[in-house]
């Protein structure tokens, strides 16, 4: 029995020692500033520890539980103290080794839930304990073919995240569309159709005998629940807990941690967090537990680190800016930081014409801060996608500086770019291929070829790994009309066994190993990291916040992936944006919002709206004036009398700072290119590019605000007015049936204004 217990403990050394002497125990106190300390002697009740970035909270914690087993105070068998990942807990057992605190267990939630249920097991349910199911996508695969759903590789990844989201918050499987309307969460696919491949999931799951990591959490809280012997050997063996990144706790852990503690706060329970790191609540994670801890806990000891060990008083400043904007309720209890360092540069802004010029110029500054004497390992460039990693790469391996990609896999070792290289080397090789016969250019090759997996000119609404593969699909096609343009400036041929070549020779090029380099990761890679040097980049809107960030909520948890991302920098800090996706686009993309007010010659923090598309807040009457009748039109920006038309259509100075939604406004291109398509006619004829900009600058919400843009008369209002609303809103038209060829009638009245206005336009798409 006794070794059982052992087993159960989980020590590393069943010898640990379970009662110390107070000998050198303040000893632990040196060193601490005066809040840490706080923290380190707060041993009994509940604690809530609030701790701002590169505050120390680590340090903190580990002082305080070394400081109770040296003291004599805590038994180091009787701590638990748990996180999140792995590398989390095993600093952790590293800090508390260094300061003489043996036995205690440090340790993920998962980690401790399944030892406790493997111990219990016997007499608490009896048989064989079920096998653990690591991987849940072959399964939930295998669900979804048995309810006879055809699902893409990359669907299932969000299929299986949408499973995991609903097991963590507590929701059964016929509970799951009304929980979804609830949480505003934008849904994978049909909600019937996750319906069902839940139950499969689950029933495929015991009849075979697995549980997945969700049920170990499940069945952990449920045995404790139900078993009151078991709950209170629990309680008995551990009496002292710590919890850290409580915001992100997800219900389901919140309801185990109460059955850990008795929940009655009896036992010692220390939290850690901080509200505006909250970046993961698409995983179910959620800041309420730490926001409302002192309610339900009154007496506890509240101690906040505010003082920055880690960034330059420069970054900080941008820091307590970026969170002085915020709204919502973790906005409330933000942490003003105070920086303990010395003074340092000021972060730098750069707005650069495009993405490859963006990334190559920050591949140069990099080797110049690298001449310098910074590491590589010290650099960092974080985006907001996955998808923005590819030009980076390149740009980086152009110039020979090695990197190494965190949190997700390099982007020609990425499946769907794998598959798509393959099936380009297909039709490269075949004389005469019916897919590519008929495509005017390199691009539209690319195009038809990877449309035989599924790919679409517009992209999928939503985000996740269906949208992630779009990305990377979508970037070989750009990839492909770059490359034509360069090759074609050469004077050289740019067809499909070409670029094949050329992407062959970009993947060989990435895949040197680097011990030492660059990291590129995403902002929710980043957190817990930091470097010397960060470059913040992609930072338009659109990108970031991200284009499907539609409530409020939602747009505050994109500012504070922002806020992580800035906090990640110690001493240099670089923020970037491109005007345009490629070379030669349109200049029309704006900086984030986020910086408004805080970065140089920007505006006022909200002047572009909150939460809306194109600036301005949903159901908020659009500033611009309408067309009057008989009197003139001024410019929304600087107020000029407007006579060009153009200008009038897009009611401002063609100089003047757009509001489009760039990433909108491909979305109509592409639409009214496949219009175009079905009823043969120049593009122009459906709408102008000024018509489509005008839309992508002031979204409508309805046929009543669409009707009052220039160029959308009765007749295009009724022929296309659905297809753009549901383009607005951020959704893709179903697939229209024969329609009437709008060459075949005359122009209505705005119509007859929209060409005749804009003649400049009236010319097939280049």
């Amino acid at each position: 029995m006794e070794g059982m217990q052992e087993e159960f403990l989980g020590f590393d050394d069943p010898h640990a020692q379970f009662g110390r002497t107070p000998t050198g125990a303040d000893a632990v106190l040196a060193g601490l500033d005066p809040e840490q300390r706080a923290v380190a002697t707060a041993l009994h009740g509940p604690v809530c520890v609030l701790a701002g970035a590169g505050t120390g909270k680590t340090r903190a914690i580990t002082h305080r539980i070394a400081y109770g087993v040296r003291s004599g105070v805590y038994q180091p068998a009787q701590v638990l103290a748990v996180t999140f990942t792995a590398r989390a807990a095993g600093e952790m057992r590293g800090r508390l080794r260094q300061l003489g605190a043996d036995g205690v267990q440090a340790r993920t939630f998962h980690s401790a839930a399944l030892r406790q249920l493997q111990y219990f097991w016997p007499r608490a349910v009896g048989g064989e304990f079920p096998r653990l199911l690591e991987r849940k996508v072959q399964l939930v695969a295998e669900a979804a073919g048995r309810t006879g759903l055809r699902v893409q590789r990359t669907e299932l990844r969000d299929l299986t995240a949408e499973i995991e989201w609903a097991k963590v918050t507590q929701i059964v499987p016929d509970d799951y569309p009304t929980a979804l309307a609830k949480s505003g969460r934008e849904a994978p696919r049909d909600p019937a159709e996750t319906v069902r491949v839940y139950h499969g999931y689950e029933e495929l799951k015991r009849t075979r005998g697995l549980i997945d990591f969700e049920d170990v959490l499940l069945l952990t809280a449920a045995v404790l629940e139900d078993r009151p012997e078991v709950a209170e050997r629990v309680r008995s063996q551990y009496r002292h807990f710590t919890v850290d990144e409580y915001q992100d706790v997800s219900p389901l852990q919140q309801r185990l941690l109460e059955q850990w503690t008795g929940g009655d706060g009896g036992a010692s329970l220390c939290v850690v967090g901080d509200a505006s790191q909250t970046i993961y609540s698409f995983t179910g994670a959620t800041p309420d537990h730490l926001l409302n801890f002192r309610h339900r806990h009154p007496g506890a000891t509240v101690v906040k680190l505010v003082r920055d060990y880690r960034s330059t008083p420069q970054v900080v400043h941008l820091a307590n800016g970026l969170l002085a904007q915020a709204r919502g309720q973790a906005a409330q209890h933000r942490l003003e930081l105070v920086s303990q360092r010395e003074a340092g540069p000021e972060p730098v802004y750069r707005e650069y014409q495009d993405e490859p010029t963006e990334a190559e110029s920050t591949a140069r500054l990099i080797r110049d801060l690298l001449g310098t004497g910074v590491r590589a390992s010290e650099v960092a460039v974080l985006f907001r996608t996955n998808s923005q990693s590819e030009v980076y790469e390149q740009a980086l391996a152009d110039l020979g500086i090695a990197y190494q990609l965190k949190g997700a896999e390099r982007f020609f070792e990425r499946p769907e770019v794998r598959e798509a290289g393959v099936l380009l080397k297909g039709a490269a090789r075949a004389a005469d291929d019916p897919l590519t016969a008929g495509a005017p250019d390199l691009a539209a090759q690319v195009r038809a070829v990877l449309a035989t997996r599924g790919f679409t000119p517009a992209p999928p609404s939503g985000s996740g790994a269906v949208r992630e593969r779009w990305e990377s699909l979508n970037a070989l096609v750009r990839l492909a009309g770059e490359f034509e343009t360069a090759r074609t400036a050469d004077g050289l041929g740019a067809d499909l066994a070409a670029y094949v070549a050329e992407l062959d020779a970009r993947a060989a090029a990435q895949h040197a190993p680097a011990v030492e380099g660059v990291t590129l990761a995403s902002l929710h890679a980043a957190k817990g990291l930091e470097w010397d040097a960060v470059f913040l980049v992609g930072l338009s809107e659109g990108t970031l916040p991200i284009i499907y960030a539609k409530t409020d909520e939602q747009v505050e948890e994109e500012r504070r992936l922002l806020y992580v991302g800035v906090t990640r920098a110690r001493r240099f800090l670089t923020l970037s944006w491109a005007l345009s996706r490629s070379p030669g686009g349109r200049a029309s993309r704006k900086p984030t919002r986020f910086l408004d007010g805080l970065r140089p010659g920007s505006g006022s923090p909200g002047a572009r709206g909150r939460g809306g598309r194109g600036g301005v807040e949903p159901g908020a009457e659009r500033p611009a004036a309408r067309r009057s009748r008989g009197g003139p039109v001024k410019c929304r920006v600087c107020e000029r009398t407007l006579t060009d038309g153009r200008e009038l259509k897009l009611r401002r100075c063609e100089g003047c700072p757009s509001t489009m939604d760039e990433a909108l406004y491909e979305r109509l291109r592409e639409w009214r290119a496949v219009k175009a398509k079905e009823q043969s006619v120049p593009a122009y004829v459906v709408f102008t590019d000024a018509t489509l900009m005008a839309v992508a600058e002031d979204v409508p919400g309805s046929r009543a605000e669409l009707s009052r843009i220039s160029g959308v008369g009765a007749m295009k209002l009724d022929k296309y007015g659905a297809d753009v609303l549901l383009l607005c809103a951020g959704e893709s038209p179903e697939p229209a049936g024969e329609t009437e060829p709008e060459s075949e009638r005359a122009p209505s009245g705005d119509e007859a204004d929209d060409q005749a206005g804009n003649s400049v336009e009236n010319s097939p798409e280049k």
